[in-house]
């Protein structure tokens, strides 16, 4: 199975927001589960309507929760599309208990949720991830069983395959790892 991103069809300029959070301004009539001054987080998709979003925009209350008191509000941003993308992506590749993967760009927004969804989740026997060597550690803490320095490694020469490549990064590295892959 092969994925790639789709560019999108929205008009430019394009202002991009769908992963937001701030502070509740106003809440309309119907709305019940926030009050004015709480402080959200969200993905609010292509729910929110033209607004400059240095502001604020309109948003329905299923697409937002309570921001999370150890996230600040940059940390929280950052996370609901990033883990949607992550989720969806190891759904599609049918991880499941057992499998390999190794996780190309395993230190970026997409890449660090990959490896936890993949470990702790979909409960993988064996996780790789490539970085700079300047993050290696950071794969590892996150749950990595191995961290590859792509600046450093051919991948060519890994030890083992995989059962599933996630490439967060482009089709250049991926060409490049086919031969990682159990069933290539």
């Amino acid at each position: 199975m092969q994925g790639v991103f789709i560019l999108s069809d929205s008009p430019l300029p394009s202002i991009p927001g769908y992963d937001v959070a701030g502070v509740v301004l106003k809440v309309g009539s119907q709305v019940r589960a926030f009050k004015e001054g709480d402080e959200v987080y969200g993905n609010i998709n292509e729910k929110g309507l033209d607004l400059p979003k240095t502001y604020g925009t309109l948003a329905e209350e299923n697409l937002l929760a309570l921001r999370p008191t150890n996230l600040g509000f940059v940390e929280a941003a950052s996370i609901p599309l990033a883990i949607g993308t992550a989720y969806q992506g190891l759904e599609k590749t049918g991880l499941s208990s057992g499998k390999s993967i190794i996780v190309l760009g395993g230190a970026g927004g997409v890449g660090t949720i990959v490896i936890q969804l993949a470990k702790h989740v979909f409960r993988a026997s064996r996780v790789a991830a490539t970085s700079s060597s300047a993050k290696l550690g950071l794969l590892k803490s996150l749950g990595a069983d191995l961290g590859i320095d792509y600046t450093k490694d051919n991948f060519e020469d890994l030890p083992e395959k995989f059962d599933v490549i996630y490439d967060t990064v482009g089709m250049i590295l991926n060409l490049c790892c086919l031969s990682a892959i159990s069933k290539y």
